[in-house]
């Protein structure tokens, strides 16, 4: 009984230990619910959030919105990618940066209602699909399948 209960307790120190560990990374990945969304968040220099969708009902610009360089990744190109660098405005446009939707390298969903913060940006989930906002400029974007909305 007593091996049992140390084992237990090895097993509970080592797993919180682990989440202690996850949650001091800079860099952070999730799919939303639905899984058709995939965000990448970082703060390790000027944070930004970039956030790809699956499927969407919306036309890609035929122009991008975003400057070369702007947030990691960012080509200056069209595309679909929504994209927030803390203190600037969104941007739509092509971003080269890596998130998988799935297999094992896939991120691990975030509940609706829950809600990731890298710097002063925030992003979080909801039915409605993905809100970004960065709480120093209130410059925000949302995405969903249906539409996209950069504020």
């Amino acid at each position: 009984m007593r091996t049992t209960f140390i084992a237990a307790l090895s097993v509970a120190t080592a797993l919180s230990s682990a989440a202690v560990a996850h949650a001091g990374n800079d860099h952070y990945q999730f799919l939303s619910p639905t899984g058709n969304i995939a965000c990448t968040m970082d703060s390790s220099g000027p944070a930004y959030a970039v956030c790809k969708v699956r499927e969407h009902v919306w036309p890609t610009p035929a122009t991008g919105s975003c400057e070369l360089a702007s947030v990691p990744g960012t080509t200056g190109k069209p595309g679909a990618d929504l994209q927030l660098a803390e203190g600037d405005r969104p941007c739509l446009g092509s971003n080269i940066g890596q998130v998988f939707f799935d297999g094992p390298d896939a991120p691990a969903s975030l509940d609706y209602g829950r809600s990731y913060i890298a710097g002063t940006i925030t992003c979080g989930t909801e039915p409605a699909g993905v809100t970004c906002t960065d709480a120093r400029t209130g410059h925000y974007f949302r995405v969903s399948r249906e539409s996209y909305e950069l504020g």
